[in-house]
């Protein structure tokens, strides 16, 4: 499996629900096809640098997953088809890149892990 980065740009004339569902589908679909969405960056609603399909703004998600290298044709074709999407970019990163997310996603686990641990020890020494 290879590791991918995913940016894609919803039409922000969408409401909150209507991005919370695009967001779902494309995780599902990411999911379903054999891949697994190991970051979801949520950017937001920001102003386009150029105007695209008469639009000047867009609601910005960024994915990092790994997927079968098949399966990016069937997650384009689907932005194609797919209405609130109306921007996206897929692209595989490389080794050090990898490496580098890896590394960021430990970190980032790390610390939720040192706060159940530090959460769990008063309630031992309570029951003591």
């Amino acid at each position: 499996m290879n590791f991918y980065e995913n940016i894609v740009i919803i039409d922000p004339a969408i409401g909150d629900e209507e991005i919370e569902d695009a967001s779902r589908k494309i995780n599902d679909l990411i999911a379903n096809s054999g891949g697994e969405v190991l970051k979801e960056d949520r950017w937001g609603r920001k102003k386009l640098a150029y105007e695209l399909n008469k639009k000047t703004h867009g609601y910005y998600i960024l994915y990092t997953f790994k997927a079968p290298s098949e399966f990016i044709k069937k997650l384009e074709d689907f932005y194609k088809v797919y209405d609130p999407v109306f921007k996206y970019m897929v692209i595989r990163l490389e080794k050090k890149q990898v490496a580098a997310l890896m590394d960021e996603l430990k970190k980032s686990s790390e610390p939720a892990a040192v706060e159940e641990e530090a959460a769990a020890e008063p309630a031992a020494a309570e029951g003591a």
